[in-house]
């Protein structure tokens, strides 16, 4: 399976947080799957520090690199993509993330409940 991470579970799996559940925990870690990284998660994840709305270690980038996550670039096609989703989320990070995981076939491992009204698998 072809997992693409969701920000706060990239998050919750770098910090071991229990708020990922066991499920997500276990696709995530089985060798099996190839679980995606996509440069949206990270802009996210820098802007919200950049704002102080965020507080990651100063190792993130190694902490990053030290995982074998496959990352996924954002190209033309998935920007495109965002135009034709229907308006049900706001927020533009996520609206990504759905076009990205819908173009490229992979599942979303998200807790974001307003991701699964989209046409497209979660976890």
């Amino acid at each position: 399976m072809n997992l693409l991470l969701d920000t706060h579970v990239l998050l919750w799996w770098l910090n071991g947080d229990r708020a990922l559940r066991t499920e997500a925990r276990n696709a995530i870690a089985d060798p099996k799957n190839t679980v995606f990284l996509s440069a949206i998660v990270v802009w996210e994840i820098r802007i919200k520090e950049a704002l102080g709305k965020l507080s990651i270690p100063g190792d993130f980038r190694e902490a990053l690199a030290a995982e074998s996550f496959s990352p996924l670039a954002v190209r033309l096609d998935h920007a495109h993509a965002v135009g034709d989703l229907p308006a049900i989320h706001r927020d533009p990070f996520d609206r990504l993330l759905v076009a990205q995981a819908m173009i490229e076939k992979m599942t979303i491992v998200t807790a974001d409940s307003t991701i699964s009204r989209y046409a497209v698998k979660t976890l």
